[in-house]
């Protein structure tokens, strides 16, 4: 009795209790990879949601100045004229500068301040010099997409009188910003498509009813001063492979197109596609 009460567990039960012990680790398993996986997927969208921000903060900065101009509060510059004359002189827009030096600002030129095609899209606005309390000097405190041009290199000859932002993608799938003879330099990554489309007041509205159609670039021609606002499409991929099922879509920028994701190649294969939109209003084409 007593050698049969000392007696160890037989190899069926060590084999039940390995058993159990493997399935409790497959399923702990299997719930890591899936709370990574999901982790994974939320970090992806995160970023891209993030990436796709910070891209319509920075065309929205500069569609936001499209042709604005520099405002004189003193255009009496006779020096016949008494304080007088110069303080009741009313004030004017500077609707143009010289054109003798380098990329000039003229307002009557609505092309050069804002054009595009429908996967570019070109921003110009006046460049000012302005009295900052911090110093003495005036300096230039509105910058294009890339936080040029320099006071430095121009304090003196203020070549660069227009102020111009260029954005479109490149063979990298980034989007990019170039402007004032700068090199284009990266904005975001990973985008999948970038479009642009353009808000025109219909000339056959009636008064009171005006009507405004969505374009292309081709339905614009050389009309870019009746152009009230863009519409900017982008859509963006994740880094994270991801397992989707059949038939996952989304709709392109166009409106209609239906990507299938899961049959896409190359960097973009398995990727979380996202598609974001604004429409700026341009606030100074009234004055064009």
């Amino acid at each position: 009795m007593r050698r049969r009460a000392q007696r160890g567990i037989t190899l069926i039960e060590l084999m039940v209790g390995i058993a159990i012990g493997l399935l409790v680790v497959a399923v702990a398993a299997g719930a890591l990879m899936v709370s990574r996986g999901v982790s994974g997927t939320v970090s992806d969208a995160s970023g891209i949601q993030q990436q796709a921000a910070y891209a319509l903060r920075v065309i929205g900065a500069q569609l936001r100045q499209a042709g604005s101009v520099r405002l004189d509060l003193n255009p009496v510059t006779t020096s016949t004229a008494t304080a007088a004359e110069k303080l009741l002189a009313p004030v004017a827009f500077e609707t143009k500068t010289d054109t003798a030096k380098a990329r000039p600002f003229d307002l009557g030129q609505p092309a050069a301040l804002f054009s595009g095609t429908n996967n570019t899209l070109t921003v110009g606005f006046a460049r000012d010099q302005q009295n900052v309390f911090v110093d003495s000097k005036a300096m230039t405190l509105a910058r294009n997409c890339m936080g040029g041009p320099s006071d430095t290199s121009t304090e003196t000859t203020f070549e660069h009188q227009l102020v111009s932002s260029v954005f479109q993608v490149d063979s990298s799938n980034q989007l990019t910003c170039a402007g004032n003879g700068l090199a284009a330099q990266a904005v975001i990554q990973n985008v999948a498509n970038f479009r642009v489309r353009y808000l025109v007041q219909d000339a056959t509205s009636t008064l009171g009813s005006p009507t405004i159609r969505y374009v292309d670039a081709s339905a614009v021609g050389t009309n870019w001063g009746r152009v009230q606002g863009v519409e900017v499409c982008l859509v963006l991929y994740g880094h994270e492979a991801i397992d989707m099922p059949a038939g996952s879509k989304y709709t392109d920028c166009d409106g209609s197109t239906k990507v299938d994701m899961t049959t896409l190649t190359g960097t973009r294969a398995k990727r979380m596609h996202l598609v974001f939109r604004n429409v700026f209003q341009l606030r100074s084409q009234g004055l064009v």
